[in-house]
């Protein structure tokens, strides 16, 4: 590998940099994924721009909104108190990525832009309706996170322009959300499946009033399962009603066979994971989580 390292020192110098070097340059985040990429001649940037002296990008804010800087590593997601409750779903995504070491460098903006469609924390930022924010030479723009994703390895992000931040709104009264992962190993794993799931029940928690559902793995970019969601709005959450939405999330995905899982393996696992997600989610909303 042979390339140029430039240690930016703000987000102004960094875009600036960005839009100077265009498709010859690099982002460099944790580096978790660009490093082994570059190592493997996937890309192979002439000049790589060290986002790390950048200040700013690392932070949580969860004022109202919670915002996450573009390098908030997933260890920090894990230890975020404001994630423990309602939205310990990020939690659950977050510590099945890789292993410590990787969890203390690798960051979630990383993730997002890499946009593996087995990514593990991306799932559950869909499911919290996240919005990315882009700032580039013409100007900063804010896009759905669902919209920036267009492909394995692909996004709606121009050349030059920096990911600056991810951003979802809290949580209404009597909502939860779960995640769970399906792999050939327990741990530092790339998923086979994974589902997130969201759900807001009514005043009375008898009836569904919102749901999300999202799958990993299973398509090829992180998809909802809109008409399995539809089949839970308005309805009483029994088992029957989240079995009937876990077969239609079977039907919405399109599966691929590889060396992991088989098409019909991967249906089968979301056909399962799904009821079980939801069911979690129910069961956290009646503890009052």
């Amino acid at each position: 590998m042979s390339f140029e390292y430039h240690e930016p020192a703000a987000v102004a110098e960094a875009v600036a940099l960005g839009a100077r070097f265009g498709e010859a340059g690099r982002f460099l985040a944790g580096g978790t994924d660009l490093i082994i990429q570059m190592r493997r001649g996937k890309v192979a940037p002439r000049h790589v721009l060290s986002l790390h002296r950048v200040p700013g990008l690392d932070r949580i804010e969860a004022n109202g909104a919670i915002t996450l800087g573009a390098l908030v590593t997933h260890r920090a997601v894990e230890r975020c108190a404001d994630f423990q409750g309602p939205l310990g779903a990020l939690v659950e995504g977050a510590r099945v990525v890789g292993g410590h070491q990787i969890r203390n460098v690798a960051t979630v903006g990383g993730n997002v832009v890499n946009a593996s469609p087995a990514a593990d924390v991306v799932p559950v930022l869909l499911t919290l309706d996240a919005t990315v924010t882009c700032l580039g030479p013409d100007g900063e723009r804010t896009l759905p996170l669902e919209g920036f994703l267009t492909g394995p390895g692909q996004t709606a992000r121009r050349p030059g322009e920096l990911l600056t931040a991810i951003r979802f709104e809290r949580l209404p009264p009597a909502s939860a959300t779960a995640f769970l992962k399906a792999g050939r190993r327990r741990a530092m794993e790339i998923s086979v499946v994974c589902v997130a799931a969201r759900l807001t029940l009514d005043p009375a928690r008898e009836r569904c009033l919102a749901a999300r559902i999202t799958l990993g793995a299973v398509a090829p970019t992180t998809m909802r399962a809109r008409a399995a969601e539809r089949a839970l709005e308005g309805r009483p959450l029994t088992d029957d009603v989240l079995r009937e939405a876990g077969r239609l999330a079977a039907g919405e995905c399109r599966p691929i066979s590889d060396v992991r899982a088989s098409a019909r393996y991967r249906r089968l696992l979301v056909e399962t994971l799904v009821p079980r997600a939801l069911r979690r989610c129910r069961e956290r909303i009646g503890g009052g989580a």
